[in-house]
């Protein structure tokens, strides 16, 4: 079993930055693929990053070159940090985790993955940007 606690959300204006933490706790095996997921309001969620526990991510084209996700496997902590956030990033942001996807090891791409493909979730925190 894991536990998911995600924290750090919160209301910035557009330019901000916020950084996302989510702590892990459980089987180590179970976390080797971690991503963060967003659902904003009437909308679907849509994952936004995903990173393995040998540090191989992938991330959607709205936010590359803005958020950066990471881990620290010593912590079996994840990581989002948020920079020059914009109105649209406004949603629940929710941390995910998973044992390895695909054979070999590896996790699925943010543009494959869906949320059946992780089993434990968080609870999600706010992120609202402001104009």
């Amino acid at each position: 079993q894991v536990h998911l606690v995600e924290s750090g959300g919160g209301s910035v204006q557009a330019g901000g930055s916020l950084t996302l933490s989510c702590e892990a706790s459980g089987v180590t095996r179970s976390t080797h693929c971690m991503g963060w997921f967003r659902q904003a309001s009437g909308k679907e969620r849509e994952g936004v990053a995903i990173i393995d526990s040998n540090g191989i991510t992938s991330a959607i084209n709205s936010v590359k070159g803005r958020f950066t996700i990471s881990k620290d496997n010593a912590k079996n902590t994840l990581y989002l940090t948020m920079n020059s956030l914009k109105p649209e990033d406004t949603a629940r942001y929710y941390c995910a985790a998973n044992s390895p996807q695909v054979a070999g090891g590896y996790c699925y791409t943010v543009t494959v993955a869906t949320q059946g493909d992780f089993s434990y979730w968080g609870q999600g925190t706010q992120v609202t940007v402001s104009q």
